[in-house]
C-alpha cells in the first residue's frame, strides 16, 4: 500500500516541475520584471515542496512503519499546505501581470493556489486522524488520502494552466527561481 501512495504522491506533490521548462528569449521586459518578483519569491517554496515530496517517497519505499508514515506524510502535507499559500501571497504580491486579462489571470491563479493549500491542509487532517495501531484501517485511510490528492493538487495545476495560457510561461520559465531540478533521492 505505501509503494501506491509513494506513486500517487510522486505524480501530485511536485506539480511546480510543469515550470522546469526550457527558458525561452522573451524579450518581454515588463513580463519578465513580474515573473522575476514572483520567481524569486516561489524559489524556497517550490524547494520546501521537493523536500517534503521526497520525505513522503522514503517512507512509503522503505517498509516504515505506520507511525512514521503518519508522521511523516502529515508534516510534508502540511509544509505543502503552507508553501502553495505563500505562492499564492507571492502571485498577489507582484501585481497584476502584464498580459492581457492580467487581473484575471491573476486571481484565478491566487485562487488556484489557495485552493492547493487548503486541499493539502485537508490531506494533513485526514492523515492525522488515522490510526496507526490499526494497520488494516490504516492502510485504508492511506487509501483515502491517495486518493485526495488529485483534488488536492487541482488547484495548482489550474494555477500554472492559467498563467502559461495568459502567456507567461515563457517569462516564468526563464527564471531561475520557477526552475525546479529534478528530485533525487534523499540520503538518510
Amino acid at each position: 500500500m505505501n509503494k501506491k501512495l509513494a506513486a500517487a504522491l510522486s505524480g501530485g506533490a511536485v506539480l511546480m516541475l510543469v515550470l522546469s521548462g526550457c527558458g525561452g528569449d522573451d524579450s518581454d521586459k515588463k513580463a519578465n520584471d513580474w515573473a522575476k518578483k514572483v520567481c524569486d519569491q516561489w524559489q524556497p517554496e517550490l524547494r520546501k515542496i521537493e523536500a517534503a515530496n521526497a520525505d513522503i517517497k522514503r517512507v512509503a519505499t522503505e517498509s516504515s512503519k505506520p507511525e512514521e508514515v503518519q508522521k511523516t506524510d502529515s508534516a510534508a502535507f502540511g509544509t505543502m499546505s503552507e508553501s502553495y499559500k505563500s505562492m499564492g501571497t507571492a502571485l498577489q504580491s507582484a501585481g497584476v501581470p502584464p498580459v492581457k486579462n492580467g487581473q484575471t489571470t491573476l486571481e484565478a491563479s491566487v485562487k488556484g493556489f489557495q485552493d492547493t493549500s487548503k486541499g493539502y491542509a485537508d490531506l494533513k487532517t485526514k492523515m492525522d486522524g488515522l490510526d496507526p495501531k490499526d494497520q488494516t484501517k490504516f492502510a485504508e485511510g492511506l487509501k483515502e488520502v491517495a486518493g485526495g490528492l488529485e483534488a488536492a493538487t487541482k488547484g495548482g495545476k489550474d494555477a500554472l494552466a492559467e498563467l502559461n495560457a495568459g502567456g507567461l510561461d515563457k517569462a516564468m520559465n526563464s527564471q531561475k527561481g520557477c526552475q525546479v531540478a529534478a528530485p533525487s533521492p534523499t540520503p538518510k
